[in-house]
């Protein structure tokens, strides 16, 4: 080894050595690296150790022999009763002492019989009670039915020591609430004085109520509400599985029009919420499931109070059943109807839903009803779409002005100084160029509120109109075996008005703006062009009655323009133009308009150094 070779390596050596000691991690950072490593280890420590008391409550439950005091409550067979008001009928069951069928009787399926959210093993519930010596599961045992009215029934879970469990139920009249209680009585001797809680878990198959799979599933979703807070959910697109660290007033295995709503007066903790996807064809929507925990008193000095509604998603029954639940909750089952953001919310809220109240307490038939909403809502926005309107004709009548000013400056360099011409010719003539926005703009939320709130109207499903046997889904009047990607296996013929009126009302607004040879607005053009067909293949699978909201709002809009430009006479425009017209000393500078004088002052300045360098160099 020669010595150019040794000083090579030594120096490989050193910088090794260098860059180790240099990148040595300080104590703050060893530190954190060490709490880190503890924290994992006591989390997998804490997993185990969970695991580990499950099995043992598991093998705790198991152990109902002969010495049990509730091994007689092990045998039995099943026996069903019913409690029914007029607006609901509920079937339990003494296994489990559970709610095994709801029925909705002023509610269809789509065969036309009373419509069912869950029966027999679509859905379960089972509450979990830690003893001392064994563990019970209510879904295992067999309940006696001790009281029954035509809409309460108390059923009981007998001990042999004399003691028992009783699952209290009331359906409440002329509603789709029902309350719940579970008390104990002379259990003080099984359970431990450390029991403060009891587990639920609650599972649903949510059943395809609606024609349409994929429109029902975007409004299918497990729902629940913290306490004092806005309500959440899962996705309606995917299978998720979330840990709430907040307590909850309420969880609901909600469908697009129908919900199952489990509600707690102390409230659900340690939250564990499952949603599973169901195949397409399969009958079913989403598998649902919420373990929780909620208080239990074992001494039976205070019963653990519920409630259920079985009913529909509908805005103001859900504000009603507020008022039956518990005093100091503000529950806001309202909000299972989903009706948009904040703005448009409040738009649904004190607007839409009571207009289309009032025109539906006329008789009407619900086409009726969206085409006389349309209309109405036209009439509102008239004066925003005519000033809009007035603000383009203003615009298109300046035109030849503004070719002149583009004639002018036709180098990129110049770009600038014809905007600010532009913007100074514009307020020379007391036109604004945000005059046709700003309306459009402020027109937005109403036509987004009917957006949200069509498809989560209740009252249009199941009802016809024309082609369509029921707004609330999409209208197949042309149909085919096979599923087209992208399309499906149909035609919506409203979805097909709609898209042909948007592309009709594009032509109109280019037209109304004359756009001109400019190469940007001529790729605009074919972006309005694509729009329609975009919107074909979105909305085919939509509710009808939202394509027809959207096809009758877009002829009315075809309409209304016409008038507009029948009543417009634009050489007349431009005259009244030319006499308003202000002297460039009487002119203000609008904010725009001081913006672009600063710019290009500046720009000016820095055109002004940089030819000032040049001639240095």
């Amino acid at each position: 080894m020669d010595k150019n070779t040794l000083v090579g390596f030594v120096l490989i050596g050193a910088v090794i050595v260098g860059f180790g000691i240099y990148n040595r991690p300080s104590q703050e950072e060893k530190a954190r690296a060490q709490h880190y490593q503890d924290s994992i280890q006591q989390l997998a420590i804490q997993k185990e150790q969970e695991a580990l008391k499950a099995q043992e409550a598991a093998e705790k439950t198991i152990r109902l022999d002969s010495t049990s005091m509730f091994y007689q409550a092990t045998q039995g067979t099943e026996q069903l009763t019913t409690l029914e008001n007029d607006l609901l009928q509920l079937t339990f069951s003494n296994k489990g002492g559970r709610v095994k069928k709801a029925m909705l009787k002023e509610y269809m399926d789509q065969q036309k019989q009373p419509l069912v959210l869950f029966d027999g093993e679509d859905a379960s519930l089972n509450f979990g009670f830690e003893g001392k010596n064994e563990n019970l599961l209510s879904e295992n045992l067999y309940f006696e039915t001790v009281s029954k009215t035509d809409t309460s029934v108390t059923m009981r879970l007998n001990a042999s020591n004399g003691g028992h469990l009783d699952f209290v139920y009331k359906l409440l009249p002329n509603s789709y609430m029902v309350d719940f209680s579970i008390q104990a009585s002379g259990m003080q001797n099984f359970f431990s004085p450390s029991t403060k809680t009891v587990s639920v878990d609650w599972k649903q198959r949510a059943r395809q109520m609606e024609k349409g799979y994929t429109f029902e599933q975007r409004y299918t979703s497990l729902t629940y509400k913290p306490v004092d807070d806005s309500f959440d959910y899962l996705s309606e697109t995917k299978d998720e599985k979330e840990t709430i660290p907040e307590v909850l007033d309420w969880v609901a295995f909600k469908n697009q029009y129908f919900s199952c709503v489990f509600i707690a007066e102390q409230n659900f903790e340690k939250a564990t919420l499952e949603s599973k996807m169901e195949q397409k064809g399969s009958g079913y929507m989403k598998n649902y499931q919420a373990d929780m925990q909620t208080a239990f008193d074992p001494t039976g000095a205070k019963p653990s109070n519920f409630q259920f509604y079985f009913g529909p998603n509908h805005f103001k029954t859900l504000l009603a059943s507020n008022d039956l639940s518990f005093k100091d909750k503000d529950l806001e089952l309202e909000d299972l109807v989903y009706l948009g953001w904040p703005i448009i919310r409040l738009i649904n809220r004190w607007f839409t839903i009571n207009l289309f109240d009032w025109l539906s307490s006329w008789g009407l038939s619900m086409g009726m009803v969206i085409l006389l909403m349309t209309i109405i809502v036209k009439i509102l926005v008239l004066p925003t779409t005519w000033k809009s309107f007035i603000s383009s004709a203003k615009m298109r009548a300046l035109k030849p002005y503004v070719d002149k000013i583009n004639a002018k400056y036709p180098k990129q360099e110049d770009a600038l100084k014809k905007q600010q011409e532009t913007m100074a010719l514009y307020s020379q003539y007391g036109v604004s160029p945000m005059g046709g926005c700003l309306p459009m703009l402020l027109q937005t939320p109403v036509f987004m509120a009917l957006f949200f709130f069509v498809p989560n109207a209740i009252e249009l499903r199941q009802q016809s109109f024309l082609w369509a046997s029921d707004l609330s889904s999409y209208d197949d009047l042309i149909s085919w075996s096979t599923s087209i990607p992208l399309l499906g296996n149909h035609l919506s013929l409203f979805c097909l008005l709609f898209s042909a009126t948007t592309v009709i009302n594009q032509i109109v607004m280019m037209k109304q703006q004359d756009m001109g040879n400019n190469p940007q607005m001529a790729a605009m053009k074919w972006m309005m062009y694509i729009m329609p067909l975009m919107f074909f293949f979105i909305f085919n699978e939509y509710a009808s009655g939202l394509s027809y909201y959207y096809f009758i709002s877009g002829l009315i809009g075809i309409l209304t323009m016409w008038i507009m430009r029948r009543m417009t006479d634009e050489k007349k425009l431009l005259a009244q133009l030319e006499a308003n017209k202000k002297a460039p000393s009487q002119q203000k500078a609008s904010g725009l308009m001081a913006k672009l004088e600063a710019l290009q002052k500046e720009q000016e300045r820095l055109q002004k150094e940089r030819q000032e360098r040049m001639n240095k160099k």
